[in-house]
């Protein structure tokens, strides 16, 4: 979908002005860059990807006791190695 502050260039001229596209995309514009008037590409700012995992977030929040963790739970060894 276009809207009126979008600039439409055909792939000739991004080839000319591709350091001047670049310096509005990195300004925020966006531009579309069409073949024979049908878009085939989307030129804009890049947006880095957010990190989703915060490794380390907990440290030294949790409690557990190790008694909780002394022997083997019969469940879980069927879950891993099956029924002997």
């Amino acid at each position: 979908m276009y809207t009126q502050n979008m600039q439409v260039v055909n792939i000739y001229e991004a080839k000319a002005h591709l350091s001047k596209l670049l310096a509005a995309a990195a300004r925020g514009e966006k531009i579309v860059i069409a073949k024979n008037g049908t878009p085939i590409a989307d030129l804009g700012p890049h947006i880095p990807p957010k990190n989703k995992i915060k490794f380390g977030t907990m440290a030294g929040k949790l409690r557990y006791k190790d008694e909780d963790f002394v022997g083997t739970d019969p469940d879980i060894q069927e879950m891993f190695y099956g029924r002997k």
